[in-house]
Order: structure tokens, then sequence, then C-alpha cells
């Protein structure tokens, strides 16, 4: 109780640095912090551990010591307001000392203790605001209450702008007048360079959720984008972008207001995108055993290609896929499951841009094998038979990822039409240099390695060969010096592991002739070095580069 009351602490102290990191524009310390507070868990955690096997020492693995403590635990976060955030800590710990295969739920909170607390958002939570003079006046108070250190550049300018914004929203819902009040949470949400104010917005009996995108230039701070569709704002809470930090203390009404805003996200997203991943994990897998209690359904190979390192597989109605190391890999692959689960780490502690989706590592999770299509059991039976192991009529699956689902860009391609295909090609190659913008080279740069997201975004999620972008040596290809150089069968020149030759990527996708023809026209300068070795420089340089969570028509004074 004492560990979890500190990391708290620690947490919420982190946390209240974004604002001076803002308004002082101190962009690497920014990262830095979201660095440190992506660490903390993991730490206090392990601190945790080692103090409670030295003070237990020979009952440490005794199980009716440890209900007992669950039961005193339990006990003793019963007042609290982070108390489902309390009951994930503790799981942390339990698991980390007995390696559970599946749940126990004598010594774990495998469903809460506790009833969800009254609907009511607690005091402090919302701010509101009325504007007799109108949408202008609203948003004009809404930026002075934020009690920023760093001047507004233009005020008026922009609170004249976005209350338009929110006007224009608000008549396509059939609304008659101007912004009249909205309801605004009470405190920033910091991520990177950038800060939200999130919120809704109502005219007469209409209304709609609502954020202001913030960034503060040299001339001071601007409202650069106003959000008023539930998907921008989805998209804003991604599950492919790096946790917010707002001071709003414990999340739970948080996290129920959000969720008000857009009913479609999971509610572990919504934790996860507030930093309190574990507790998202513990969502993730509630959830997942919700899905099971309700249907009949078994879990079956996912569509696409199949991956020669990992095995991915899902449920047709969840929304989820768990994806496995193989046990084995062909020759083509020469890796190491710990490479991978390298490349997964750095996933988990870099900045994704949007671009990366995270993934959820679990272990000893235990399924009847009756939920599993006998496709399915032959594939771990010949490729992942240690990592999936048969217990009686129960699997256990050792290691994995739980990730949410996303089209392989692969397939898209294949079914979409004309134009909606032409978009994903677009933003595959937009994706690529935002990845490469954020220090990241995915290593293969082929279709089947992406997805896309119900908002139409493409995101990789085919970590196999991803590395830090400066690991990799963009080269251009030698000239040859007679034509039996350009006719021998393999290269006559060195080429080493991380080498890459942008002026052969297109070659390489799959893309038919219409597609690469799109690629080339918005995104050439992916297959000339010049792009690649200057993306390393900046990078080398430790910029930190602008990656917008929304489109560039929702800016105020455009791009």
């Amino acid at each position: 109780m004492e560990a979890f009351a500190g990391y708290q602490e620690a947490f919420a102290e982190i946390t209240r640095r974004a604002r001076e990191r803002f308004e002082r524009r101190q962009w690497e310390l920014a990262v830095a912090d979201a660095s440190e507070r992506l660490d903390l868990y993991s730490a206090v955690i392990g601190r945790t551990e080692a103090g409670i096997r030295a003070m237990l020492a020979g009952r440490l693995t005794d199980r009716v010591t440890w209900t007992g403590m669950k039961a005193v635990y339990s006990g003793l976060i019963a007042g609290r307001e982070d108390l489902e955030l309390a009951e994930t800590f503790f799981n942390s710990v339990t698991r980390r000392v007995f390696a559970t295969m599946g749940v126990d739920p004598d010594i774990e909170f495998v469903d809460s203790d506790f009833e969800p607390p009254p609907a009511a958002p607690v005091a402090g939570l919302l701010r509101t605001y009325g504007g007799r003079a109108g949408g202008t006046e609203v948003v004009a108070a809404i930026l002075r209450d934020c009690g920023w250190e760093a001047p507004l550049e233009a005020p008026g300018r922009d609170a004249a702008l976005a209350a338009g914004r929110l006007a224009e929203r608000l008549a396509r819902d059939g609304a008659s007048g101007p912004v009249d009040r909205a309801e605004v949470l009470g405190a920033p949400f910091f991520r990177r360079k950038g800060a939200y104010l999130v919120g809704r917005a109502f005219s007469g009996t209409r209304s709609i959720p609502f954020a202001l995108a913030l960034l503060n230039g040299e001339r001071g701070i601007t409202v650069d984008a106003v959000l008023t569709e539930e998907d921008d704002i989805s998209i804003l809470f991604s599950f492919t972008r790096s946790h917010f930090h707002v001071d709003l203390g414990p999340p739970q009404q948080l996290v129920r207001h959000l969720k008000s805003l857009l009913p479609r996200k999971p509610l572990a997203e919504i934790y996860i995108a507030l930093g309190h991943h574990k507790h998202g994990k513990t969502e993730i897998y509630r959830d997942l055993l919700r899905h099971m209690r309700d249907t009949d359904e078994r879990f079956g190979l996912a569509p696409g290609t199949p991956g020669m390192v990992m095995i991915v597989f899902t449920m047709p109605g969840h929304d989820v896929v768990i994806k496995i190391i193989r046990d084995r890999f062909p020759a083509i692959k020469p890796m190491t499951a710990e490479a991978i689960r390298e490349n997964y780490r750095l996933v988990y502690r870099h900045d994704r841009a949007g671009r990366l989706v995270e993934a959820q590592e679990f272990e000893h999770l235990e399924f009847e094998r009756g939920r599993f299509d006998p496709a399915l059991l032959a594939e771990f039976g010949r490729d992942a038979d240690h990592t999936v192991a048969a217990a009686g009529g129960e699997l256990v699956v050792h290691h994995a990822y739980i990730e949410r689902r996303v089209i392989p860009l692969d397939l898209y391609l294949r079914e979409a039409g004309p134009d909606a295909a032409a978009a994903a090609v677009t933003d595959f190659g937009q994706a690529i240099k935002d990845l490469a913008g954020n220090g990241i080279f995915p290593g293969e740069l082929l279709p089947k390695n992406f997805g896309v997201t119900r908002h139409g975004r493409v995101v990789c999620y085919d970590y196999d060969e991803l590395s830090l972008l400066t690991n990799f040596s963009f080269r251009s290809l030698p000239v040859a010096d007679d034509d039996q150089d350009d006719l021998a069968e393999e290269a006559w020149f060195g080429v080493g592991p991380r080498d890459v030759f942008p002026e052969e990527i297109s070659r390489f996708l799959g893309l038919s002739p219409a597609l690469r023809e799109v690629l080339g026209r918005t995104h050439g300068d992916l297959y000339d070095v010049n792009f690649w070795q200057e993306t390393q420089a900046r990078v080398r340089n430790r910029e930190i580069i602008d990656f917008f969570p929304y489109h560039p028509a929702r800016r105020l004074l455009g791009a």
C-alpha cells in the first residue's frame, strides 16, 4: 500500500511538469519526462517485489498468506479514488512472485472488489462557460481560464475563428444559433509539443465534443486546430500515440467522462492514453474474458499474410489480436526471440507518432483448448510448442502481445476501390515519413507489415526488423563499371545487413503499377537517399519534429 501511494505521488509529480515544459517550450525535457514516467511503474514494482521477498522469506509462496494479504489490502484501498489502479498494482506484484498460470482470484483482483462509483463527476473535473455575447466570448473565457504563464499570441483572433468552427459543426447537427455554453475538462492534456483543451460545446439542445489544439511558438500560444468530430478526437486518443500528461487527479471519473465523449473508444485505450498502461492492460484482459463468457467464438488465425516470426490469432467478434513469437524461424530471418522482445520494448518506450500500434505484453494466459480452431492448434504444434503448452484440457500461452486489430494493408488494397486504395497508399507514404522523422525505420517496407485503422490511417504493427533510424546506412546504388556487373546474378558491390538503397524501395513494395505511380507522385522523395540522410541528421541533432494528430483541414490558419 505504501509502495502504491509512493508510485502515485511520483507519477503525479512527473505529470505536473508538463505545463511548465509547454509554457517554456522545453521540448527535449518533455520527451525525457515521458520516458521517465513510462519507466516508473516497473521500477517501483521491482523494489516492492524485492522488499516482499525479503520480508516473507519462507512464506513467500504460501497462498493462505497471500489470500489474507489481498483481503487486508482490499480493505485499505476501499476509500481511495484510485482503487482500480491499486488493485492492478497488487496484481503486478503477485504475478511477479507466482508467475501464475491463468488467473487466481484468491490472490489477484480478477474482477474488481468494488462497484463503480456514482456517475456524477467529481468536483473540479469540469469547468462550465456561458456566453451572452456568443461563442467567441465562450472560447475566449476558456483560453483565459488556463492561466498560462506564456503569452497568448492572438487570443481574439483565435477565439473568433474557433467559435466559428464550432458553430459550423453545430449547425450541421441542426443547431440554429452560435455556441452558447461549454463544458471543458479542468486541465490541459499535454503530449510532446502540443496541449489540448477537451470538452463539449452546446447550442440550445444540440451539443458536440470538441478539442482545441494549442501550440506554443516563438510569439506565444495559439489555437492551431479545432477538432469537432468524434473520429478526430478518437484519433487524438489513439492506441498509436504516446500517453498524455494531464493533472486531474485519480483517473476513474475522467475516464468515464471521456468515454461519454468517445463512446466507441474502449476503456482500456482511454486508461492507456492517460498513462495508466498497466490498468489498461487489466481492462484489455477483462474485456477478453467478458467476450469469451458472452460468446462461443473460437480463436483462429488472423486474416492477412502469415508472418514468418509471429503467429497472430483472434476471435471474429473481438477487436484485438494476440501475437506470439514462433519457437523456430526460417533461415531468412536470422534473429532471436529476445531481439524481437527488445523491439517491442523499443516501441513501448518510444514516441509512436501515431504510426506504431501499442502492444500490451502478457504472460501465462490460460484458455480452454476447445476455444481454438484446429488449424491454429496445428500451427502451435508445428512452430510454438514451447510458447504454447497443453495442460489437460487447457492451453497456456506463456508469452504474448495483445494489440488492437486493424485491416492488413495488403488485404485492404486488394479489396478497396481505386480512390480508397490511392488514399491508403498516400497515407502509407506519410506513415513511413512520420516514423523516420521520429527516429524509427520499420526495416521491411512491405504493405503486409502495415494496417489500416477504422479511421483510415495507416499504421505499422510488425516490429521484427524495426530499429532506430540511425542504425541504418542509407546509400545510393553504385554505378556499374561495365555491363557485366549489371548482368551479374548477385550484387557486385558490398552490402551490409543494415544497408538501405532508397532507389530500390519501389521495386520491393509489391504495389500495382497504378498504386506505385500514386506513391511516387505523392511521396517520391522516399526513393531519394538525400531525404533519408537529411532526416537522419535531424534525428541525430535531437530535433523534436512536429507530428500533428489531426488533418491539416482542421487547422485554423492552414498548414
